[in-house]
This record gives structure tokens, C-alpha cells and sequence, in this order.
């Protein structure tokens, strides 16, 4: 079996949710999906707005991100959660 490398982007719902309650909340909730956080950046969207950006990695034997994403989305604050970039890396 592989990892998977994901990224996904959590948009939040406006400019005044605070970034950095949603990073810690979505963290939490990829590690206890079993995954490993590598990566945390913040993105400029546009008026203001600013997506969070989090790479990570968990064994392919977990399944789909499907349930993450869902439990990532009823976070105080999160708009949507996209998968932006998945990849299988072996080794």
C-alpha cells in the first residue's frame, strides 16, 4: 500500500472568523483521522479574505477524505472544504 498526499482548502465563512481557532481545530481533526499534518499556509483570497491551506499525508488504508472533509466543514467559522491536490506516494 501507499500514502496519500492531501491538500485541501478551508475557506471561512467571512473576514472576521479567526484563522487561527479553525487551523488548530481542522489539525486536530486530520490527526485524529490518523493522518500527519506537514504543512499550514494562509492564502489571500480576495477582499480580505484569506483560505487556510493544510497538506497532509495518512496510509490509503483509511479510505476516502469524505467524513474529514464533512468534519472539518461543521467547524465554527469554516464556509467549505476543498480537495485541491491528492497524490499516491509510495516508498
Amino acid at each position: 500500500m501507499a500514502n496519500v498526499i492531501v491538500k485541501f482548502k478551508i475557506m471561512p465563512q467571512g473576514v472576521e472568523v479567526p484563522l487561527g481557532a479553525v487551523e488548530k481545530e481542522a489539525k486536530k481533526i486530520i490527526e485524529n483521522f490518523g493522518a500527519l499534518v506537514h504543512k499550514m499556509e494562509k492564502q489571500p483570497v480576495a477582499f480580505g479574505l484569506v483560505a487556510i491551506i493544510i497538506t497532509f499525508m495518512y496510509d490509503e488504508k483509511r479510505g476516502t477524505t469524505d467524513k474529514l472533509e464533512e468534519d472539518i466543514t461543521a467547524v465554527e467559522g469554516v464556509g467549505s472544504v476543498e480537495v485541491i491536490d491528492c497524490r499516491r506516494a509510495f516508498g
